[in-house]
């Protein structure tokens, strides 16, 4: 490991508990920053529900730490949109957000477009599958941004357990996005959740990133912000436990796919490797391929969106 990571280990690594609540609001009373909080969400009427409640309960109404609360639906065919209003959010549909620019199916393009909905200075992202959700996860990962001016971004650190197996989740980040770190990316190797979906970053610098609309969003997130913003603006705060819904082998081979395409992007070499993935599901007594395409789109920086840019200027 670098010796400038090993440094950044201790300088930016902390815990939940290093900055109780009360530091944490005094800091938002202090600076006058504004904080909201996103949950892009597909089919989770089953969780997202839970999780706005608590954030709500926690972080609203007991202590004034959250300004808002959005849920960005990208295209349900359950409850979501029902049960998360019903729990209090507000919930935007992604095809109402910039609708000059049609939709295409990703995460990264519901949270490149949450941005055009949301008004807070600093935007915590947090994924709607969570179970069992603490409000730790939204108050852990804004501390730092409130308390530390120099802070750009921070991530959520957790153990992710696989059924009984504790430690075990997390397949993808092993297998595919640690490495591509650790071997073109060093500065990054210290992240242990390089790929979690939830953190919280200042929208000066969010409207400057671009966004890869699908899987590959995280990734490309943090390789882009050090880039911009330098290691000692990243930060990573552990939060526990995270729980949550598992993929399939072949959905977990896709997203695989997406994050090495977003990480060649990066890599600006003067080759293209064909952007698909062909993969093999048992037809009888043979094996059919299934080629999947893995070209990832990207979003420009918000600042350059015409829409955006009249919003601020109002």
């Amino acid at each position: 490991m670098l010796e400038e990571v090993e440094r950044w280990l201790v300088d930016r690594s902390w815990s939940v508990a290093d900055r109780p609540l009360h530091r944490i609001l005094a800091a938002k009373r202090a600076t006058g920053q504004t904080v909201s909080v996103v949950l892009p969400a597909l089919d989770e009427e089953a969780t997202v529900g839970d999780i706005v409640s608590v954030i709500r309960h926690d972080l609203v109404l007991q202590v004034p730490l959250v300004d808002e609360v959005v849920v960005v639906d990208s295209g349900s065919t359950d409850r979501t949109a029902e049960v998360a209003a019903a729990a209090g959010a507000r919930v935007v549909h992604r095809d109402a957000i910039l609708p000059r620019i049609p939709a295409v199916p990703g995460k990264g393009e519901v949270l490149w477009r949450s941005l055009l909905v949301t008004r807070g200075d600093i935007v915590c992202f947090v994924d709607a599958d969570l179970r069992e959700f603490s409000s730790d996860f939204v108050s852990g990962i804004v501390g730092p941004l409130l308390t530390e001016p120099d802070v750009q971004l921070v991530k959520a650190m957790y153990d992710r357990p696989l059924g009984a197996a504790a430690g075990q989740g997390g397949r993808v980040t092993e297998l595919m996005a640690r490495p591509l770190l650790n071997m073109h990316w060093p500065q990054l190797a210290g992240f242990v959740q390089p790929l979690g979906g939830e953190y919280a970053a200042r929208r000066t610098l969010l409207e400057q990133l671009p966004f890869p609309v699908g899987y590959g969003v995280e990734l490309g997130m943090l390789v882009d912000a050090l880039h911009l913003a330098g290691l000692d603006a990243l930060a990573q705060v552990d939060v526990g436990v995270r729980i949550h819904r598992h993929q399939d082998g072949q959905a977990l081979g896709r997203m695989a796919a997406a994050i090495y395409r977003t990480a060649q992007l990066r890599l600006a070499r003067g080759h293209l490797i064909r952007p698909s993935l062909t993969q093999f599901e048992r037809a009888g007594d043979n094996f059919e391929p299934r080629t999947y395409s893995v070209d990832t789109e990207e979003r420009p920086p918000m600042a350059e969106i015409a829409e955006y840019q009249a919003r601020r200027v109002a």
